[in-house]
Parts: C-alpha cells; sequence; structure tokens
C-alpha cells in the first residue's frame, strides 16, 4: 500500500490559520476547501468548527485515501468525501454533478504560487459561482506587496519556484486582488500569519 503523504507545512500552519477562522466565523455554516492535498487542513478545522461542514476537493484523486484518513483519525463527521475540482474548470466539482447548495466559506491554501496565473482567474470566477451572497473566500500562502519588503526566504523561494516551473511563481497581491474584482470579489482583510505568509479574506462586492 502507498504510504500516506504527509506536509510538515500543513502541520506547523494549520493551527495560526485555525484561530484567524475562528475570530472570522459564525458558529456554524458550510465549506469547500480547494486543492486539499493531504487533508491535514480540514481534518483539523473541522475538529475545531463542529458546526461547519466540510467539503474537500482537489484536482489530484491520488491523494483521496489519505485525505480520508486525516478525517478518520481525527474522528470527524461533519466532512464530506472529497471531490475532483480543477479551478480552470467551468464545471465545479469538475465530475459529476453541480454543487446542490452555495457555500458560506470558499477555502484555499498555497494553491496560486504552485499554479499557472491562470488558476488565480479561475479560483476567482469559481468562488463567485458557488459563494452565497454573504459568503467569504479565504486564501493563505505568500504573496509580495508594493511597498512592503520581501523577506529573503520568500525570495528564495520564489527563485525555486520559478526554477522548477516558470509558470509558478509568488504572485503579486495586486494582480490576485485584481483578478478577484473582474469575478465580483473585493479583498476585505489582510492577516499577517508566521514564516512571511497572509490569511486574505475576499467578500462579494458591494453596489455603490
Amino acid at each position: 500500500m502507498r504510504p500516506h503523504l504527509h506536509s510538515s507545512a500543513a502541520e506547523r500552519n494549520r493551527q495560526p490559520i485555525l484561530h484567524v477562522l475562528q475570530a472570522l466565523l459564525p458558529a456554524s455554516g458550510s465549506a469547500l476547501e480547494i486543492a486539499s492535498g493531504t487533508g491535514q487542513h480540514v481534518a483539523h478545522f473541522a475538529a475545531a468548527l463542529p458546526g461547519w461542514t466540510w467539503q474537500p476537493s482537489d484536482a489530484q484523486p491520488d491523494a483521496f485515501d489519505t485525505l480520508q484518513a486525516q478525517c478518520t483519525a481525527a474522528d470527524v463527521s461533519n466532512v464530506r468525501p472529497p471531490v475532483l475540482l480543477d479551478v480552470l474548470d467551468a464545471h465545479w466539482p469538475s465530475s459529476g454533478a453541480t454543487f446542490s447548495a452555495p457555500f458560506d466559506l470558499v477555502y484555499c491554501a498555497n494553491l496560486l504560487h504552485i499554479a499557472p496565473w491562470a488558476c488565480c482567474a479561475g479560483l476567482m470566477q469559481g468562488t463567485a459561482r458557488c459563494l452565497a451572497p454573504q459568503g467569504r473566500l479565504v486564501t493563505y500562502g505568500p504573496y509580495l506587496e508594493d511597498g512592503v519588503p520581501t523577506a529573503p526566504s520568500n525570495r528564495a523561494f520564489d527563485a525555486s519556484l520559478r526554477q522548477r516551473n516558470p509558470a509558478w511563481g509568488i504572485r503579486q497581491l495586486h494582480d490576485v486582488a485584481a483578478e478577484a474584482a473582474r469575478a465580483g470579489l473585493q479583498l476585505s482583510a489582510r492577516h499577517a500569519l508566521p514564516s512571511n505568509n497572509l490569511l486574505l479574506l475576499f467578500e462579494r462586492a458591494r453596489s455603490a
């Protein structure tokens, strides 16, 4: 049997992210996680936020068994089976029926810098399609910001990403916010987290 995958970064950052989510979110709701990967985030969040129902997803189904094993180990019953979802697809999820109800939260960690830039537009447009009127999009990861010095570790990380794949790299925050605006979403909050990462909160743009 293939050994279960594990992310040391997800293990380190899951609690700081959870602290922000606990301050932002109401007691109950429904959440869609994009690019769930190993499932360490969704299992941890589901255990700490039992009033929320979580829908994990990923573009690569190879790790679904690992994701489900994480949820079993965490003894959580508020996580649905993972679904195949590529943010570039016009239909979410990528196979099967469209989601039957909108989500109160769309959560996406560490995707934009390890995916082609087109995935940012895909994420924003797909989120706009499936987010409830008062719902929120939360993204987490490293970003480049105008007027904010880039940490040496992030500069080195960006260089290593681009060496691995020229289509990858840490994204400019203003470019991400612009893609969100094109999809009818606005950046409403920025939270600095450990290791030079940001948690960003997007909401539907309000009419003037």
